[in-house]
């Protein structure tokens, strides 16, 4: 299959490119600048120059190609205009694929959160059943805003797009994560002198090693079903206590509890606060049973004793 990665320079993005080319897969990586391409091509991908703000380029790449995974997201707009202008960014972009892949069966596979189902709404685990919190006003600034995106890829399967969403965990951890959420949690360990966690800590949160995620995008391209969300999710409902003391007895920090307080977590996690404050327990055994997807690499705990997360920066 001739495939077409965006984000393929990016933490999960340079894990999938090596996947898909050792599945026997033709891989062609969008690169924006010359330092992009040539890392692009030392993952054994050729190089397709542009970048995602070009839609009629994008829409040319995915007509030529037999499958496409966007992984790629306008991170620069985080800055001046936080988790909207992102999901406002890259939506036109699901829509561009749309119009090229329209009718054709071919994959799309793309980029989705764990949280987006809103699972302090649902009350219990999230499945891939369960679709994509809608967008209100009230999530405007958070994680959620960006469900609109995942709408609008899952609605592409009504005109004929093999598309698919799959939801990554919390934590995706790797030896090569440099700015995930484990990445922010020991900074900021670190610069306070201590490791945070919310009231009591019970808060669940889940974690994936990248590798792990990687086969699943290529799973997901090669047999998955239209219209369907996938759960990458290895280690699931880890309290957040746990990681808490995990990071804090690697680097010699107490943990200590934050009062949910409107200051107090603000204070010590900063734009992270509506984020660790929510549970986001999930299942991933559609996921497994539908394509045979089953995570193989190392946990997070034992991917905290690797050292990387905590070596000198």
């Amino acid at each position: 299959m001739r495939v077409f990665v965006t984000g393929g320079t990016g933490h999960s993005g340079s894990y999938i490119i090596p996947e898909l080319l050792a599945a026997g897969h033709e891989v062609t990586g969008l690169a924006r600048s010359d330092t992009a391409a040539a890392a692009v091509s030392a993952l054994g991908a050729k190089v397709r120059r542009g970048d995602i703000e070009d839609l009629n380029r994008l829409k040319q790449a995915a007509a030529d190609s037999d499958g496409v995974i966007h992984v790629a997201h306008r991170q620069d707009l985080l800055i001046s205009g936080g988790m909207n202008a992102v999901a406002a960014a890259e939506v036109p972009i699901m829509l561009a694929y749309g119009e090229a892949l329209a009718g054709t069966g071919k994959p799309l596979v793309t980029a989705g959160s764990i949280g987006s189902p809103g699972q302090r709404y649902l009350g219990r685990a999230a499945t891939e059943e369960d679709p994509a919190l809608p967008v209100t006003d009230a999530h405007k600034g958070t994680l959620h805003a960006r469900n609109a995106v995942e709408t609008a890829v899952i609605g592409l399967a009504e005109r004929g797009v093999r598309s698919s969403v799959v939801r990554i965990a919390n934590i995706a951890h790797s030896t090569t994560d440099r700015a995930g959420f484990l990445v922010r949690l020991v900074a900021l360990a670190k610069e306070k002198g201590f490791v945070g966690y919310p009231g009591d800590g019970a808060n669940l949160w889940n974690a994936v090693h990248i590798r792990d995620v990687a086969s699943l995008f290529r799973l997901a391209l090669e047999k998955g079903p239209a219209g369907r969300y996938w759960h990458a999710v290895g280690d699931g409902g880890i309290p957040f206590r746990e990681i808490a003391e995990a990071i804090g007895s690697r680097l010699g920090l107490p943990a200590v509890s934050i009062p949910v307080d409107e200051l107090m977590v603000p204070g010590y996690f900063g734009f992270l606060a509506n984020i660790v404050t929510q549970s986001y327990p999930a299942s991933n055994l559609i996921t497994r049973r539908t394509l045979g997807w089953e995570p193989a690499q190392p946990g997070l705990l034992a991917g905290l004793d690797n050292g990387h997360y905590f070596s000198a920066r």
